[in-house]
């Protein structure tokens, strides 16, 4: 392989990882999830990708995180109780595009703790996101917004890269 396909293959690769990472979503950002946020607006100017976090911080004894349906969320009870978290420190993978509906199962969600996300591929995200929400880097977020691209996207450049150096006809 010539030193300048080296270096395409490289750059292709390094490209490919800053733009499929993950972000962590801080519920609430520096106001972390406490009773009376409006948590709402928050979720309204973020938008969540398929592998996304989402994390909670919080008292530990105090509060904590359920996630539930929409029935339970409307109505702050455990109906369709799908997961629960109690560390004060919780990392929620958002592994599918769906709505997601957490509440503070410690009554406050009658105080505003509940929120509902909804997650996107990110091959459909220009559709799926609100019209005032920033970019993937949104406040409250942990990591800068680049996305999006499919989270294949690396896979896709890897191979890219091997059939040009395949069909430049030059060994490894």
């Amino acid at each position: 392989m010539g030193f300048r396909q080296l270096r395409l293959l490289l750059l292709l690769l390094s490209v490919a990882v800053a733009f499929v990472s993950a972000t962590d979503h801080i519920v609430g950002g520096h106001l972390g999830w406490n009773p009376n946020i409006n948590y709402t607006l928050w979720a309204n100017n973020q938008t969540f990708y398929v592998n996304d976090l989402i994390s909670f911080r919080y008292q530990k004894n105090m509060y904590n995180v359920f996630e539930v349906n929409k029935t339970g969320y409307d109505n702050c009870t455990m109906d369709g109780l799908a997961g629960n978290w109690s560390s004060g420190k919780d990392f929620i993978p958002l592994d599918q595009a769906k709505t997601y509906y957490f509440i503070c199962g410690n009554g406050f969600c009658f105080s505003g703790m509940k929120v509902s996300v909804t997650v996107v591929h990110p091959l459909n995200a220009s559709s799926a996101a609100p019209p005032n929400a920033s970019t993937h880097g949104a406040a409250g977020s942990a990591a800068p917004g680049l996305r999006p691209w499919p989270s294949n996207a690396a896979a896709l450049l890897v191979a890219a890269a091997a059939s040009m150096v395949i069909g430049s006809g030059v060994g490894i």
